[in-house]
C-alpha cells in the first residue's frame, strides 16, 4: 500500500494505463486471429483483414505497446502465411 503521495498517484496512472494496453493487445490479438482464420481458409476478404491486422499492429508499435521486433515478427508471419 502506498504512503507517499506521488506513489499513490503513480498507482493511478499505472491501472490506467494497464487498462488501455490490455484494450489494445486484445483488439490486436482479435485482428491477428481473424486475418490468421481467413488467410487459411481462403476467404474473399482475406487482404483487407490483414491490412486491418497490420494497421492495428503498427499502431501499438507507436502507443508503446508491443516492440519494434516484435510487432516485425507479427507481420512477417501474416505475410507469409497470406503467400503460402
Amino acid at each position: 500500500m502506498a504512503n507517499i503521495k506521488s506513489a499513490e498517484k503513480q498507482n493511478r496512472k499505472m491501472i490506467k494505463h494497464r487498462t488501455r494496453n490490455r484494450a489494445a493487445m486484445a483488439s490486436l490479438r482479435t485482428a491477428v486471429k481473424s486475418a490468421r482464420t481467413a488467410v487459411d481458409s481462403k476467404a474473399a476478404n482475406a487482404n483487407d483483414l490483414v491490412k486491418k491486422a497490420v494497421s492495428i499492429i503498427d499502431s501499438a508499435v507507436t502507443k508503446g505497446i508491443l516492440k519494434r521486433q516484435t510487432a516485425s515478427r507479427y507481420v512477417s508471419r501474416l505475410a507469409a502465411r497470406g503467400r503460402a
